[in-house]
């Protein structure tokens, strides 16, 4: 199904941009409602220090969050002025001491979310691992778009991270609406020393399975060979000339990431092509 709402998540002025030329191609293809949110930093008060805070401190905290989102606002008009599809710029008051309450609750409604990666330099303090918290909380499929990124539209050459999960058989078909309808697809399977042959019945059933929506879909299988999965799926990538990277996303618990380390968090903060994440 191709998606007929997009929120694109417009955290800073400064990756607006960067996130507008990945969103604004996919709306125009897919005829899509794209939404721009911006969430206001919310200024706490904490009750338990007694502290008073002049009304010309919190005007100048409210005044300079309005500026910023205007410039925010700028750069949403300039991508989407002149285009067919329907698009609004939604600013929204965080009201919390994280952002991502907010944008889970926009995102719901919405058949696709695309977000920038987190930048330290530049993100407030309560827009920090927003994207986690989104991929895991919305139950939307979330593109994750590295800074600076200026590559080519995206869709028309895949690279599919396959394991036989709940979490990649919702990735894969999430995928078919972001697309074009004779996009190249590869389906790799990163195998480990002890992993079964056999175990391939399930990739040839999807494989078929996205043939029938005329993909263009190959096999693929690489050894881990001693690296982390995701420095193999971005060498495969780069070497397929893919435009995405799809995978599904925070299979494990939170105890075992912590732990062992996982996937999805190495691609939320290293990937150089743009991810889409399913949970």
């Amino acid at each position: 199904m191709e998606p007929k709402t997009i929120l694109v998540c417009l955290t800073t002025e400064e990756h607006a941009a960067t996130l507008m030329k990945v969103a604004v191609p996919l709306a125009r293809r897919t005829g899509a409602h794209l939404i721009g949110l911006h969430t206001l930093e919310a200024l706490e008060v904490y009750p338990g220090i007694a502290i008073h805070v002049p009304d010309n401190a919190f005007k100048f905290f409210n005044d300079s969050q309005k500026a910023k989102a205007s410039e925010i606002k700028k750069i949403f008009n300039a991508h989407t002025h002149a285009e067919g599809f329907v698009s609004e710029f939604r600013l929204v008051q965080a009201q919390s001491n994280t952002a991502s309450e907010r944008m889970i609750e926009s995102a719901r409604a919405a058949d696709l979310v695309i977000m920038a990666h987190e930048d330290k330099e530049v993100d407030r303090y309560d827009q920090r691992r927003v994207q986690a918290e989104v991929v895991r909380q919305s139950g939307r499929p979330v593109i994750v778009v590295p800074l600076n990124y200026d590559g080519p539209e995206i869709g028309n050459k895949v690279l599919l991270g396959w394991s036989d999960t709940r979490e990649a058989a919702r990735a894969a078909h999430d995928m078919l609406g972001v697309t074009v309808p004779d996009a190249e697809i590869v389906v790799l399977r990163v195998k480990g020393r002890d992993m079964d042959e056999m175990q391939d019945a399930d990739m040839l059933d999807l494989t078929s399975a996205l043939s029938r929506h005329g993909r263009k879909v190959e096999l693929r299988h690489l050894n881990q060979a001693g690296q982390a999965i995701a420095e193999v799926l971005m060498e495969c990538a780069f070497e397929q000339g893919a435009d995405l990277v799809v995978t599904g996303a925070f299979g494990h618990s939170n105890a075992y990431d912590f732990v062992v380390g996982a996937t999805s968090k190495a691609l939320l903060r290293n990937a150089r092509l743009p991810v889409l994440l399913c949970k």
